[in-house]
């Protein structure tokens, strides 16, 4: 009989059950005992009140389109990390870590400097026409800088794992970098790159330290869904905060279970071939 050094499945099963009940099941069964306290009409007024479904096209658009970024980028990152070497690679490879130390008050603070009008940057693009801070602009920045470590900690590690021989190979057979690249890497890497995908959407949706300081919160303009969730808290209409992070947790929910099919799919397709 083979031995554990953990204890067998019932205790270890008994433990993880109690623990997932304890920090993760009972705090959203609270939010949806709380948002039942709604009638359906008085539910229906809070969630589509039209600062929040602005919020809500703000919230999800945004960190959608900021996790398809970091997804692109983050893999050139990733690449350049394992498969060069160059002055300077281990603070380059150490800073990717800084959102994950930095306090997002903090990191929402300084993008708010970097990118405001009279700021080192946002001076330079303010003639330009361009304007980031107090914008939705600021927001997709803000959600790119907390969210691009995901991505590029999540390929690199598959990245090192790849053979260079496989690309030689490709290449001695006629195959270009492209063909090389869709037909022979991307395949690998691709269940990887939808689970950094995965977590820097998950990581971006529920945001809040970072973006509240350079969205500027314009109604209708830069707010974003946590900020209406603290406002109705301020107010306490703790059932109309609840109704929203229903939406929220239900969308959510919804899309990343559509992206780990994605990835499950993906994985499964390879094995096939």
């Amino acid at each position: 009989m083979k031995r554990r050094v953990l204890p067998g499945l019932p205790l270890t099963l008994g433990y993880t059950l109690t623990y997932l009940t304890l920090i993760v099941l009972i705090p959203l069964s609270a939010v949806f005992l709380k948002t039942a306290t709604l009638d359906w009409s008085h539910f229906w007024d809070v969630i589509t009140a039209p600062r929040v479904v602005a919020s809500y096209k703000l919230t999800f658009g945004a960190s959608l389109l900021a996790a398809l970024i970091n997804t692109v980028f983050g893999l050139i990152l990733a690449w350049v990390l394992v498969r060069y070497t160059f002055p300077g690679k281990k603070l380059v490879d150490s800073l990717i870590d800084l959102p994950f130390a930095l306090p997002t008050a903090v990191a929402g603070i300084a993008l708010t400097a970097l990118y405001a009008p009279n700021g080192w940057i946002g001076s330079i693009l303010e003639p330009l026409g361009i304007k980031v801070a107090f914008t939705p602009l600021g927001v997709l920045v803000a959600l790119i800088f907390i969210g691009l470590p995901f991505v590029v900690r999540t390929v690199q590690p598959v990245l090192e794992d790849i053979d260079s021989e496989l690309e030689e190979a490709a290449a001695s057979l006629g195959a270009n970098r492209w063909q090389t690249f869709t037909k022979v890497l991307l395949p690998i890497i691709s269940p990887a790159l939808l689970t950094g995908f995965a977590l820097a959407f998950a990581r971006a949706v529920g945001e809040y330290g970072s973006v509240i300081f350079i969205a500027g919160n314009i109604p209708l303009v830069s707010e974003i869904t946590p900020l209406m969730i603290i406002s109705k808290l301020e107010q306490y209409d703790y059932a109309g905060a609840t109704a929203i992070a229903t939406v929220m947790l239900v969308i959510s929910f919804v899309l990343l279970l559509v992206i780990n099919g994605l990835q499950a799919w993906t994985k499964k397709s390879r094995e096939t071939i």
